[in-house]
């Protein structure tokens, strides 16, 4: 099952989303991150977040829609406001969507250690939500459950 985590520059919330996912994801699950006007790297700040969780940056960049549109995911996830309001493109066609908003830790203002605690705690809300969705009994939800689901770990 592939997940596609969008934001709108795919430089912070999606990326830390996707790397998060495929750190504690089994076989047979992938997760990557697209946004709709990607800012074209990722933040420094999102990156070294993840390596201070001992969760690896290997391969992970700022990419629009179009990198997916010959593998279209099967769930699309938003994770910004602004992306959630925006048309999925028509090639991800079928796939299921949801939304499950994140404040963007690169808005905080504040000192170092107020800028680490957004960050920190952003990728524990998306451990969160990511472990719910993994423990999920996909064999036995229809597509309808399964976007109820998607929508209730999103309000977690």
């Amino acid at each position: 099952m592939r997940i596609l985590f969008m934001c709108t520059a795919n430089s912070c919330r999606s990326v830390l989303s996707e790397a998060l996912f495929n750190h504690i994801a089994p076989q047979g699950f992938e997760a990557v991150s697209a946004g709709s006007f990607p800012k074209g790297r990722v933040l420094p700040r999102s990156l070294q977040t993840l390596e201070e969780a001992g969760i690896s940056t290997v391969g992970l960049s700022s990419k629009g829609n179009e990198a997916f549109e010959a593998s279209p995911p099967d769930i699309v996830i938003t994770v910004c406001d602004k992306a959630a309001g925006e048309a999925c493109p028509v090639y991800f066609g079928p796939a299921l969507k949801s939304h499950w908003g994140l404040e963007d830790p690169s808005d905080v203002q504040g000192d170092e250690t107020q800028i680490s605690a957004a960050f920190d705690a952003t990728l524990a809300q998306i451990e969160r939500r990511c472990r719910a969705f993994l423990e999920l009994p996909f064999e036995g939800l229809s597509r309808d459950e399964l976007k109820r689901e998607l929508d209730r770990i999103g309000q977690l």
